[in-house]
């Protein structure tokens, strides 16, 4: 279990925040690479333009043998987190699932251990229930004294189903205004959005206030630079690029073949 840092650490976290903060307010668009351990943090951190690092749950809940949708202890997701923060001088923002039935809570003990910043899922809930657990997040982070970088998740695109997509786009609107008027630093709206979903999220949150995750088929980064979008992740799809070339690795070494060249010794 990774310890609480010191007092003196607190303003150095305190400091991370407000660096989080400033790189998701910039025109340039912020684009973290998921990690899910310490040598993945490790390797991405070393990546030159790698300026923050986030988490994937599903990826630390897969590297512990646990299914995705808070089946991992809080206890385990914290701690992990944590040894990832402690990996690294770059600031850190950790996706905490929906906060395992106490978001204010999980997050002070996520900044406990260094974490600045956090996704956290709405699931779609009551609206107002919803916006309830992101005041709670915000006022955990005041309660510490760090301005915690809020990327509040509406699944309103995840969980769809068979609904009208102009519906579905406005409730990601309506949930997405509404964390931002209690003050989420930014909306996180995951899905395989197309340009237009896109242009209507960036003109009713304002510029640099749109999250993203890209997935296969999704728009470029650079394109979504120009739309206005601030940040962009990956997810689990960093874990599965990795397990996809161990795979592949495997498959070739099983068949007399044999390990890749320019294998690097990273860990």
């Amino acid at each position: 279990m990774t310890e609480a840092p010191t007092s003196t650490d607190r303003s150095d976290i305190a400091a991370k925040a407000t660096t989080l903060a400033g790189l998701h307010a910039a025109p340039e668009i912020l684009q973290v690479v998921n990690v899910w351990d310490v040598i993945s943090a490790k390797t991405i951190a070393d990546i030159p333009g790698t300026k923050a690092l986030a988490t994937a749950s599903h990826s630390i809940a897969a590297s512990l043998g646990y299914e995705d949708g808070e089946n991992i202890p809080v206890e385990e997701m914290v701690a992990a987190v944590g040894r990832i923060a402690a990996a690294t001088t770059l600031p850190v923002t950790a996706d905490l699932e929906s906060g395992y039935g106490n978001p204010g809570e999980t997050v002070r003990r996520a900044i406990g251990v260094g974490i600045v910043g956090a996704n956290i899922e709405d699931q779609m809930r009551p609206l107002a229930d919803a916006v309830d657990q992101m005041e709670a997040v915000l006022r955990a982070g005041r309660s510490e004294g760090v301005d915690f970088v809020l990327n509040a998740r509406t699944d309103a695109f995840v969980k769809a189903g068979d609904r009208d997509p102009d519906d579905v786009l406005a409730d990601a609107v309506e949930r997405g205004k509404a964390y931002l008027a209690v003050g989420a630093t930014n909306v996180f709206v995951p899905g395989l959005l197309d340009e237009h979903a896109v242009t209507t999220l960036v003109s009713a949150f304002g510029p640099q206030r749109l999250s993203v995750i890209n997935v296969p088929g999704s728009l470029a980064p650079a394109r979504l630079q120009e739309l206005g979008v601030a940040r962009i992740s990956y997810g689990p799809w960093t874990q599965r690029v990795a397990l996809t070339a161990l795979a592949t690795s495997a498959r070739e070494l099983l068949s007399g073949g044999a390990l890749p060249e320019g294998t690097l010794p990273l860990n």
